[in-house]
């Protein structure tokens, strides 16, 4: 299941602080067994039931960068969007998230160097209202002068 914002390309000349964009996604078994497979990270707290029962967090939970990821989609598909670079992104992995669990990646506009292109982003990941992830993207963003 994904819920997101329309998609495209918002250039550094049309963006503005406080500006911002979400998508909810919901977790699945075949997501966390594809992240595995394409990042060849195979912990068994991601992937075996019986193994995740006896850890911290009594049960399997998602890779955090395949959450992590999701604000990826954001910053690449809507805000600012295709053509976007990035330059840097910080990470704090507040609680697991959970086969199951539907999450709510947003992106907010918290500075912009319209000389430079460069947008500050803060960033979010929540599920059931509680955050699973807080950080912040630095991002190169398209502009019309380099259509």
């Amino acid at each position: 299941m994904l819920d997101n914002q329309p998609r495209g390309t918002i250039c550094i000349e049309d963006i503005e602080m406080g500006m911002s964009r979400h998508l909810r996604k919901q977790i699945t078994d075949e997501d966390i067994e594809m992240f595995a497979k394409v990042s060849t990270d195979h912990n068994p707290v991601h992937l075996d039931d019986a193994y995740a029962q006896d850890t911290i967090f009594h049960g399997r939970i998602a890779h955090g960068m395949l959450t992590a990821g999701l604000i990826s989609a954001v910053i690449g598909e809507q805000l600012p969007g295709h053509g976007t670079v990035y330059l840097g992104q910080t990470l704090k992995f507040l609680a697991p998230v959970r086969p199951g669990d539907t999450v709510l990646a947003e992106v907010k506009v918290t500075g912009i160097d319209l000389a430079k292109r460069r947008v500050q982003l803060d960033c979010v990941c929540s599920v059931d209202g509680k955050k699973v992830l807080a950080g912040e993207a630095n991002v190169l963003a398209p502009s019309r002068k380099f259509d």
